[in-house]
């Protein structure tokens, strides 16, 4: 079994800054992208960055300049660092994961349980 868990959620005023942390653990063979994903009230859960094994990475463009997205192989961990936080930032943030267990030949996707941000005005 695999399981992520994300940390770095909270209250915070416009113009601040939050770090997600996202960290998995299991029976893992190797992770593919990792990425964010968030979801306001009354809408649809969207890409917010994903970033692969060989560190590309791509940013909606809400998002570009203002957040980044970084892993840690060794920890089987991706952070998203954001600044520059604005109200429409509130949701939910995912984590999300494409990962091989150890027996298998293939990749699951794998999500983490959310973690609030609210961006106050």
């Amino acid at each position: 079994q695999v399981q992520l868990v994300e940390s770095g959620g909270g209250l915070i005023q416009a113009g601040g800054s939050l770090r997600l942390s996202c960290a998995a653990a299991g029976n893992i063979f190797s992770m593919n992208a990792m990425g964010w994903y968030r979801q306001a009230p009354g809408k649809q859960r969207e890409l917010v960055a994903r970033i692969t094994s060989g560190d590309i990475t791509n940013y909606a463009d809400s998002v570009k300049g203002r957040f980044t997205i970084s892993r840690d192989n060794a920890k089987n961990a991706v952070y998203l660092q954001m600044n520059s936080l604005k109200p429409e930032d509130t949701a939910v943030y995912y984590c999300n994961a494409k990962i091989r267990q150890r027996f298998q030949l293939y990749e699951d996707d794998y999500w983490g349980q959310g973690t609030q941000v609210t961006v106050s005005s």
